[in-house]
């Protein structure tokens, strides 16, 4: 599933509270960083799965977050609940 939202944060500040989320936050389906760069992450868990984060900033200045993940959906809801959202999350 693919979760779209905007949030009140920058988007490398996102990024750093996901990368210390799921790697912290959720023990029974921790997630570490594979790869990331300039505006997005990737975790993987320990069974092969895979969270996909990416943040930027709009032509508003607004910080919009698209996550997709087929295993994780209920620890990535549980993560943007954490944040300060400015928009409702859309799930596709």
């Amino acid at each position: 599933m693919t979760h779209s939202t905007t949030v009140a944060l920058p988007p490398q500040d996102l990024l750093q509270r996901a990368k210390r989320f799921f790697a912290e936050r959720v023990p029974h389906a921790a997630a570490f960083v594979e790869k990331e760069g300039p505006g997005f992450l990737v975790l993987r868990g320990q069974g092969g799965e895979e969270i996909a984060l990416h943040a930027w900033a709009d032509a508003g200045g607004k910080t919009r977050v698209r996550a997709s993940t087929l295993f994780f959906d209920q620890a990535l809801d549980r993560f943007l609940s954490t944040l300060p959202l400015e928009t409702t999350v859309e799930v596709a």
